[in-house]
């Protein structure tokens, strides 16, 4: 099926729906916007508005036009009407067990038997959402890197009962929408992306409250050094490719330095303890809470440029 012949069920309009909205309308597909507060779908619309000329600009909208992106988008104030003819439902509700759990009960009950039942959320296993579901083969996790729309890893994860196809069937419709398809053969607590990111936050929030370096050093030695090969490779490639004889040769050279590191890496800090004085410091010297989402639409349109120029090197350079 074609992202033109899908139609999506979005629950759930917020910061994240919206984004989804984005991802699946641009790629073809009719989306169906719903939130328990009926005015949100509403603004996710105007959200959209708001950004697809920009992404147009950047090539970002996969061959739509920004009025053929916002054709694809209803508003339905019931949830039964937004999961009539879905063929995929993306939750986007709360990150809280409980809201998860009754949302999934009543997705199961009112969606078509074939359809699948996919969650944004971040940390919380497929398992704890839909144990219990008559329908609970057809469930999983689909968690983006916000926003979606700009950064295409999704992370797809079953729970131990999900169905071989709807992993199928999930990996070929990201792939569809333009999503990189992050498959997981089974689930754990954070997922893939939060426990890199959890690691990476541990030693900066470690190195900074040893007083071994600043909170902008810390940010300027990712955005400035390791992020720039992380933005088109992984961390085995990175390696595969930093020594001369490839993966096995930089295992046999620095090994037993990483090893090191470790020992003094086992030592947790608190984020909420002494050292969040000084990030905070550090990061409200350089930007003031009023201008936070400032700094994030500027966030959103580095990284639509950043994305157009992935795009054109791999075309012009391969992947």
């Amino acid at each position: 099926m074609t992202p033109s012949e899908t139609t999506v069920a979005i629950v759930g309009s917020g910061l994240i729906g919206r984004a989804w909205a984005i991802t699946f309308a641009r790629a073809g597909c009719r989306v169906k916007l719903s939130d328990p507060d009926p005015a949100v779908p509403e603004k996710a619309v105007g959200f959209v508005a708001s950004v697809v000329d920009d992404l147009a600009a950047n090539g970002l909208l996969r061959g739509s036009t920004p009025a053929e992106t916002l054709s694809r988008i209803g508003c339905h104030a019931a949830l039964e009407d937004a999961l009539d003819g879905a063929h995929w439902v993306q939750e986007c509700g709360p990150e809280a067990i409980a809201v998860k759990r009754e949302t999934f009960a009543r997705l199961d009950a009112a969606a078509g038997p074939e359809t699948i039942l996919a969650s944004s959320s971040s940390a919380l296993l497929p398992s704890a959402i839909s144990e219990g579901l008559p329908g609970r083969s057809r469930c999983l996790v689909a968690h983006p890197i916000n926003p979606p729309y700009l950064v295409p890893a999704v992370e797809l994860v079953p729970a131990p009962w999900t169905a071989p196809w709807v992993i199928e069937k999930a990996e070929t419709l990201m792939h569809a929408v333009g999503q990189a398809p992050l498959i997981m053969a089974r689930e754990i607590d954070g997922f893939i992306m939060n426990r890199l990111q959890g690691a990476l936050l541990e030693e900066a929030f470690r190195l900074v409250a040893g007083g071994y370096a600043s909170p902008e050093d810390v940010d300027r030695g990712i955005a400035d050094g390791l992020a720039l090969r992380w933005s088109f490779m992984g961390p085995f490639e990175t390696i595969d490719l930093n020594a001369p004889g490839g993966v096995a040769d930089y295992v046999a050279r620095y090994q037993g330095l990483y090893r090191g590191l470790f020992e003094g890496m086992k030592e947790r800090v608190d984020w909420a303890g002494p050292v969040l004085k000084t990030v905070l410091a550090s990061r409200r010297e350089k930007l003031s809470e009023e201008r936070l989402a400032e700094r994030q639409l500027w966030r959103d349109k580095r990284l639509m440029a950043l994305s157009a120029h992935k795009q054109r090197a791999d075309d012009d350079i391969g992947r």
